[in-house]
């Protein structure tokens, strides 16, 4: 008799568990869910309404109009200034160091530093890790010459940054205690601080 009994109800629990397997095919089948629109409404056109044409207002001064309130144009020169012009693809323009210019170290270059350039604010990291005869740098949201830096080094007293390939992209002079200035390969005024 213990038999049976062990056999009627693994068999009532096998029948329970195929009625279950049945019941949720079954509601996995059922239409209820192909009634729901799922696309979005039409939207509605813009408003169609005349063009009109006519001559606009003549515009009027919101800045200086004294022509020696604006900045000098590029490659002249302002007075008490010095410009160094450019040739594209010469390499850097020259830069005069600094009569109290004194020797660079590599050492005293690693980390980060802040960067001014073309009156704009970014950072740059440099670290000792080789890269061809250079070594790695990296910008973080610097904008014009100073995006591409990606190599440095050091040259007699002088901070060379240098891009991907190679190319010189600006130099720098110790200005300084843990500052210094120079110009990019396009001009612009570059400084380090921190």
């Amino acid at each position: 008799m213990t038999t049976i009994t062990t056999t009627s109800h693994s068999l009532a629990k096998r029948g329970a568990m195929l009625a279950l397997v049945a019941l949720a095919a079954a509601g996995c089948q059922s239409s209820r869910f192909d009634s729901i629109n799922t696309r979005p409404e039409p939207l509605t056109p813009a408003p169609s309404g005349q063009v009109t044409s006519g001559q606009l207002p003549p515009p009027t001064a919101s800045g200086p109009t004294d022509p020696a309130a604006f900045p000098p144009a590029p490659g002249t020169q302002a007075p008490g200034t010095q410009v160094a012009s450019a040739t594209p693809g010469a390499g850097p323009a020259p830069v005069t160091p600094p009569a109290n210019a004194t020797p660079v170290t590599k050492e005293a270059l690693i980390g980060a530093w802040k960067v001014n350039t073309g009156g704009s604010g970014c950072q740059m990291m440099l670290s000792l890790t080789k890269m061809s005869s250079d070594f790695r740098a990296a910008s973080l949201r610097c904008p014009g010459d100073a995006a591409n830096v990606a190599a440095w080094n050091v040259a007699g007293s002088q901070v060379v940054l240098k891009d991907n390939s190679g190319n010189t992209v600006a130099r720098l002079y110790a200005s300084g205690a843990q500052r210094y200035d120079g110009q990019t390969t396009g001009g612009q005024p570059i400084s380090f601080t921190r």
